[in-house]
């Protein structure tokens, strides 16, 4: 299984404290409608973090059915107990998904011995592709080159790297020392076009939730290597990628999606909704890009 391309890092819908499973399967169908290359669901931006194991377990089935086999589904299923990211990666795979997503360990700060033994136990009790998502800003601990090659070099499971570390000489090295079969996928949208030309096959995108034909189209002239294209794309992406990290991910988004007609304002303790100064910059980082929520209900 070789990645490449864009991919959405789904919000997960609540109404009223509960999973909207209606609002779930439209918002899939939003994001394949408008050429979105994979659907990631329970990460970060799905609030993986306050979702209940049956949640959790819900959710990843409910993407893969209404997913209906169009496009890939990388389940989230990582967590800082080795033994619970077994058992959610297990899960995964019996509903259905096509790989996991596994943060790195985060609060227990492993050493790195402690990070490859880690992914090590759950691709091999799991017996299941997954892609290793790097991001130290939110686990305390960077998985550096050498750990993920070593990873790469004993676990035939591992097909992707979602790169977040913010830092292209690493994320640079990194690619020198893993094999073809291995991509690099940025996470984080900002920097898709420099880490697509150091070597990256495509994003793990939190922007796709409001824009993802845009995405597609910015991924896509990277990928070509056309530069000259690619750059207008992203430059017109800025704005609305920094509105987007204002706050904490996915409270800005999400009411982004409630401006759009996309989704509700709805976030679980401890996220709570953004400030009246971060909606009133989003509202004009939306209006700058041309949506409107007449243009873009589901």
């Amino acid at each position: 299984m070789m990645l490449s391309g864009a991919m959405v890092a789904l919000v997960t819908p609540f109404d009223h404290g509960r999973v909207d499973e209606e609002r779930l399967r439209a918002l899939v169908e939003f994001q394949i409608q408008n050429g979105i290359q994979a659907l990631v669901p329970c990460g970060t931006t799905g609030e993986s973090a306050t979702l209940s194991m049956q949640e959790h377990h819900r959710v990843i089935e409910l993407t893969v059915a209404a997913a209906a086999g169009r496009v890939p589904v990388i389940a989230g299923t990582g967590s800082n107990n080795t033994l619970e990211a077994i058992a959610l990666t297990r899960a995964a795979k019996s509903a259905g998904a096509s790989a996991a997503l596994l943060i790195s360990p985060y609060y227990n700060k492993p050493t790195p011995e402690g990070l490859y033994r880690h992914f090590m136990a759950v691709a091999e009790e799991a017996d299941f592709p997954f892609v290793l998502y790097n991001i130290q800003s939110r686990t305390a601990v960077n998985v550096t080159p050498d750990t993920i090659a070593r990873i790469a070099r004993d676990c035939r499971h591992l097909i992707g790297v979602k790169e977040a570390s913010g830092n292209l000489q690493q994320i640079s090295t990194l690619h020198s020392l893993l094999p073809e079969r291995v991509s690099i996928l940025s996470g984080d949208d900002a920097l898709t076009l420099p880490i697509m030309a150091v070597g990256g096959r495509g994003v793990i995108s939190v922007v796709a939730n409001l824009a993802p034909r845009q995405t597609v189209e910015l991924v896509a002239a990277c990928a070509d290597g056309d530069f000259a294209r690619a750059l207008p794309l992203h430059e017109r992406l800025l704005p609305l990628i920094q509105s987007l990290f204002l706050e904490t991910n996915p409270a800005p988004v999400k009411a982004a999606l409630e401006m759009l007609g996309l989704g509700r304002n709805e976030l679980r303790l401890p996220l709570v909704s953004v400030t009246a100064a971060t909606a009133d910059n989003l509202r004009r980082a939306l209006a700058a890009f041309g949506l409107h929520p007449q243009e873009s209900r589901v």
